[in-house]
């Protein structure tokens, strides 16, 4: 076993997920719910960046709809955040299951 390029490899690894960290960060990840009538942009990083509503969607009778839409949205835009993370750091990996990096 050839420990110094055992060590080569770790360290490309390493610069590859960092790059693939860095990269995920800029990303924007959008969703919607209710057939567009709740919108919203999430960045790599898992903060809001934006959240529209559709005046159609706004019930004082049922806010809980509202609610209900809101919660979709952001969740279905955290889905697809964690996806992305999970297959890039797949793609670092190879497939290998790394504890603590996903």
């Amino acid at each position: 076993m050839d420990m110094s390029k055992m060590l080569r490899d770790l360290q490309k690894m390493q610069s590859k997920m960092i790059k693939a960290q860095s990269d995920l960060k800029a990303q924007s990840f959008d969703a919607e719910a209710g057939g567009g009538m709740v919108k919203v942009a999430m960045n790599g990083r898992g903060v809001l960046t934006m959240i529209k509503i559709n005046p159609d969607a706004v019930d004082k009778d049922d806010v809980e709809a509202l609610e209900d839409l809101i919660m979709a949205a952001i969740n279905a835009a955290v889905k697809k955040k964690d996806d992305a993370t999970q297959e890039s750091i797949s793609g670092v990996t190879g497939g290998m299951k790394i504890p603590g990096l996903m």
